[in-house]
């Protein structure tokens, strides 16, 4: 895979681009290629329309880049590029989270003090997140017939150490 630096003002968006992208996707892309740096090209055609990376493509644009790297996919047919838009998006709408491996995750690097915010998940999210694990902690001790009543929750993870407010 040949992957080059292209003045940004060369790519053009695929104008029948069916996946909408929202400004909060936008932000958590600006956000990554902040904080990581570009690590997945944008792929075009030979004539440098967008085939994967509509996203990326606007996150550079919103943060003044000039340059982007971009993988030119000479040998896809016509109608390969068609479908491979349409197979690179459709394909992450399968995928879903297995919560106790993610939980693991997170706290490790709550741990870190990293900026969970980077993960591409928003605070009401983390704290819905942290607010269950909390809720199985309840759980777990009342099976042990510990007075629950006055049990006061302190809003931080046992394991890592995050805290967050109701």
């Amino acid at each position: 895979m040949n992957i080059i630096q292209v003045q940004l003002d060369k790519i053009i968006p695929y104008a029948r681009n069916p996946r909408v992208n929202t400004q909060s996707a936008v932000d958590k892309v600006k956000s990554s290629i902040h904080e990581f740096g570009w690590q997945q090209p944008i792929v075009v055609d030979k004539e440098y329309i967008i085939i994967a990376g509509h996203t990326r493509y606007l996150a550079a644009k919103q943060l003044g880049l000039s340059e982007v790297p971009v993988h030119v996919a000479e040998n896809l047919t016509p109608a390969q590029i068609q479908a491979y838009r349409i197979t690179d998006n459709r394909s992450a709408q399968e995928s879903k989270w297995d919560d106790e491996l993610l939980k693991i995750e997170l706290f490790d690097l709550k741990s870190m003090d990293y900026d969970l915010g980077l993960t591409g998940f928003d605070a009401v999210e983390l704290g819905e997140f942290f607010k269950q694990d909390e809720e199985d902690i309840i759980k777990e001790s009342s099976s042990e017939e510990i007075d629950t009543d006055s049990f006061e929750m302190d809003h931080k993870c046992p394991r890592c150490g995050f805290e967050y407010d109701d």
